[in-house]
């Protein structure tokens, strides 16, 4: 097979990882998700996470309907776990959750083992969005 007839491997989707103040409207949510993914040149989204104690708000489930998503709430010892990788440090989000940023620790916890951001956060008035792609599978 010559290089012009390889089949490369599709690339998954990113998850999207979110963060947002009480009120935020949905169409704002939809609007910066749509944004992250023209800036990172992804087509779809696997996911839309976030803190557990924020995945039931009515606009968050609105915007991950919007993509065809249900949103995947994350325990704080996931978010936790994934701050390491973090390079974004918000002093307001860690004084409320001790993590750097919601967006991105959703973002990489997950997309599980061995993620990378492809985007790091981007914030609108009221909500943040960062994308992570999964690792390589073993």
């Amino acid at each position: 097979m010559g290089l012009d007839e390889a089949v490369s491997a599709p690339v998954p989707s990113p998850v999207a990882g979110i963060g947002f103040r009480r009120g935020t409207e949905a169409a704002e949510i939809v609007a910066l998700v749509r944004r992250a993914l023209r800036e990172a040149r992804a087509d779809g989204l696997s996911a839309l996470a976030t803190a557990a104690d924020r995945a039931d708000e009515p606009a968050l489930r609105e915007a991950a309907a919007a993509f065809g998503l249900a949103p995947l709430p994350l325990a704080p010892e996931a978010l936790a776990a994934a701050d390491a990788d973090v390079p974004t440090r918000s002093a307001r989000v860690e004084r409320l959750r001790g993590i750097g940023s919601l967006a991105e620790a959703a973002a990489l916890a997950a997309a599980g083992a061995g993620a990378r951001l492809i985007l790091p956060r981007i914030a609108s008035a009221g909500a943040t969005c960062a994308l992570a792609a999964p690792g390589p599978r073993a």
